[in-house]
């Protein structure tokens, strides 16, 4: 990538989990172009993920394993005597999670813990921690877009293991001090995403094949979109504040502050692919999820001088040129 800044991340030792999903990919791919060395922690080997499509796993070191193996972690983080580390490994999706809380309340929530605990035994190595928490984190309010002070009051499965993950993050710098911050981002989307059930990779997919989307809401779910590439810069503006204490133990919104119902991005979607014949097909069956959620991301603009790089049309032409190529290969 041509253009960056390299000083802050150059030969820095940094520690990605979750480096083969939607973000990791993005995350590892502006890291390893700003010459730091990457240790990615990975349970599945994922064929078609950014990071092995675009062999970016050949520039970086890969610890196979579960983020719940507590001496696994320790052990890669000594032995790669990592300095800063990101947090994004996670069972993501919320359907997923409602058919298999188990699976994701030890994912999402025991991973949490489990890392942070690794990190604290190390001190002297680890300075900058950034977990992925979620706008879900927050469950459902009267009262929107939310603010970081808003409580943590998830109520179905996915979002109770954010909310839960969140407050351990928290428990960690007021107890023990940690050197943690804590991302609430928007629903994310951008190239590399294969999660077909997601409202935008499906859609596309299906526009791009002549096909009509579908819709597993009534529609009218209001949701704030952030591109991919936007969450990986701001996940890097972040983590360079946190060697400042005043950092230590916040938590930041990240978003394009654009909230928008499925049928409005279903729309846009229509228009990128050129296919706007194909109406949805509305199956109304979606439950056990937030209807109406969106960020006030004013504390990042103002801590951080933060703001996305492109607006939510820019993002989704970009991310349709991607399926575009990477489907019709």
């Amino acid at each position: 990538m041509e253009g960056v800044e390299v000083s802050a991340w150059k030969s820095k030792n940094v520690f990605v989990t979750g480096a083969s999903g939607l973000l990791g990919s993005a995350l590892v791919e502006e890291l390893v172009a700003r010459g730091a060395n990457v240790t990615c922690l990975m349970r599945d080997w994922i064929a078609q993920s950014r990071l092995f499509s675009g062999k970016l796993v050949e520039r970086c070191n890969v610890v196979r394993g579960e983020l719940e193996d507590y001496e696994l972690v320790l052990r890669a983080l000594n032995e790669h005597e990592i300095e800063c580390v990101f947090h994004l490994g996670a069972q993501t999706i919320v359907g997923t999670a409602t058919r298999s809380p188990l699976s994701t309340f030890e994912a999402n929530i025991k991973g949490t813990w489990v890392l942070l605990e690794a990190c604290r035994q190390l001190p002297r190595l680890v300075k900058r921690v950034l977990v992925a928490s979620s706008d879900k984190a927050y469950g459902s309010h009267d009262v929107l877009p939310y603010r970081e002070d808003a409580p943590l009051i998830g109520r179905f499965p996915y979002d109770v293991s954010k909310s839960c993950a969140d407050l351990i993050c928290a428990s960690y710098f007021h107890t023990y001090k940690l050197p943690v911050a804590i991302t609430r981002c928007g629903n994310l989307y951008g190239a590399g995403d294969l999660n077909w059930n997601r409202l935008i990779p499906g859609t596309i997919r299906s526009l791009l094949a002549g096909e009509r989307p579908i819709v597993r809401s009534d529609g009218s779910f209001v949701r704030d979109y952030f591109y991919v590439k936007d969450a990986a810069l701001a996940y890097l503006a972040l983590a360079e504040r946190l060697g400042e204490p005043k950092f230590h133990g916040e938590a930041f919104n990240f978003g394009t502050e654009e909230p928008l119902d499925v049928l409005n991005i279903v729309a846009r979607l229509q228009k990128a692919v050129g296919r706007t014949d194909l109406a949805p097909v509305i199956l109304g069956e979606a439950s056990h999820e937030i209807p109406r959620q969106y960020l006030d991301c004013s504390k990042a603009r103002e801590w951080l001088a933060w703001k996305p790089q492109r607006t939510l049309d820019e993002g989704l032409a970009e991310t349709v040129e991607w399926y575009r190529k990477a489907l019709a290969s």
